[in-house]
């Protein structure tokens, strides 16, 4: 069985927490950047050139998704 001998917790001021939060939301910006322009330029491309690439017009939004915020 194992134990715990030692228990360390990280106390965060304010300014970190604040820090964190605008990160995070800068982050989840940049993931939604990304997804509006990949969504976009293959929205651009007509049937033919979507066909070349192999992607269908339905597979777009999953395509953008997967570009922003990765394969799940």
């Amino acid at each position: 069985m194992a134990y715990a001998t030692e228990i360390r917790t990280v106390h965060l001021g304010l300014r970190d927490r604040v820090s964190a939060i605008l990160k995070s939301f800068a982050d989840a910006r940049e993931q939604r950047k990304v997804y509006v322009r990949t969504l976009n330029e293959l929205n651009a491309l007509n049937d033919r050139d979507l066909a070349d690439l192999g992607i269908s017009a339905a597979q777009i939004p999953f395509i953008a998704r997967e570009a922003a915020y990765g394969a799940k």
